[in-house]
């Protein structure tokens, strides 16, 4: 009989385990599903080998409630990168789900029970996982009335007749533009990709900077008397409170302007200055396609 030592045996051991057990692949949920009535979320995962993403999987998942019986969900999960699968899910209601996630490649099969939380939707959109809220929709839609009302009121002061006509219809028609939800978000999504921009350059913004930017919108309300009943309407308190928010964003906005503005001057010292805030306004409108494009945003 042959002898075997116990060094070769363990090996033995370890090479069989090896070649009967199964595969080394490490699972993390790094995007939780939404729970928002009747519309899709999304599901994310890596998946990793030791350090190394794992392509080329087939993954489905199964989600039931941990405490209570909504039936189950089901995913399919596709590759969007290196080891990162996402799949739509169509949560019944927010609270602790288990997910059954299984996994195959090559013949390999692996199974992984994963617990997670699934929150209610905290808005209408996120950005980068900051939610672009109803109230700001809401408070989008007012400002927009408001320099609507506004321009009626100077048009009223400034033509009669005809012209008078046509100006209103012109607002008519902005009115009706502006209870389109998906504009007003796409103007929140505007102002917050820039201003995100701007922090990525490495501006800051002081109180005083935005203390003067809202103080000049102030005196110029100030001088409108729809501007006034309106804002009283709405309410002081909390309008000049959205204001300051939303000036530390502009604020931001005007700095990454500035730096493209002064880049279109060095590279085109001779340009008028028409030739520079043309080519400057293109700019920005690229820099901004290229920003949004970088950001992870959900619409809901």
């Amino acid at each position: 009989m042959k002898k075997w030592s116990i060094g070769t045996l363990l090996l033995l051991v370890a090479l069989l385990s090896a070649c009967s057990g199964t595969p080394n692949w490490n699972l993390d949920v790094t995007k939780e599903p939404t729970f928002i009535k009747g519309k899709e979320s999304t599901i994310e995962i890596e998946i990793k080998d030791g350090t190394e993403p794992v392509s080329d999987l087939s993954v489905t998942a199964e989600l039931a409630m941990v405490e209570m019986d909504h039936g189950t969900v089901e995913v399919t999960l596709e590759e969007v990168a290196d080891g990162i699968y996402t799949g739509p899910a169509v949560m019944t209601m927010a609270g602790k789900w288990e997910v059954v996630f299984s996994l195959e490649k090559d013949g390999e099969e692996l199974e992984k029970v994963v617990e997670i939380t699934v929150d209610e939707a905290g808005g209408v959109a996120s950005i980068n996982g900051e939610w672009v809220t109803q109230e700001d929709v809401e408070f989008y839609r007012f400002i927009n009335t408001l320099h609507i009302e506004m321009a009626r009121e100077t048009d009223q002061q400034k033509y009669t007749g005809a012209d008078l006509e046509e100006a209103m219809n012109y607002w008519d028609t902005q009115e009706q533009l502006n209870d389109n939800q998906n504009m007003l978000v796409a103007q929140i999504i505007r102002l917050r990709a820039m201003a995100m921009l701007g922090e990525e350059k490495g501006h800051q913004v002081s109180e005083s900077e935005v203390n003067v930017e809202v103080e000049k919108v102030r005196s110029q309300y100030n001088e409108s008397e729809v501007a006034q009943q309106l804002i009283s309407e709405y309410g002081e308190e909390k309008f000049w409170s959205f204001q300051q928010s939303q000036y530390e964003k502009i604020v931001l906005t005007q700095k990454v302007q500035a730096d493209v503005v002064e880049l279109v001057k060095k590279d085109n010292p001779k340009a008028s200055d028409q030739e520079v805030q043309f080519t400057a306004e293109k700019k920005y409108e690229e820099l901004l396609v290229s920003q949004v494009d970088s950001l992870e945003i959900e619409l809901l």
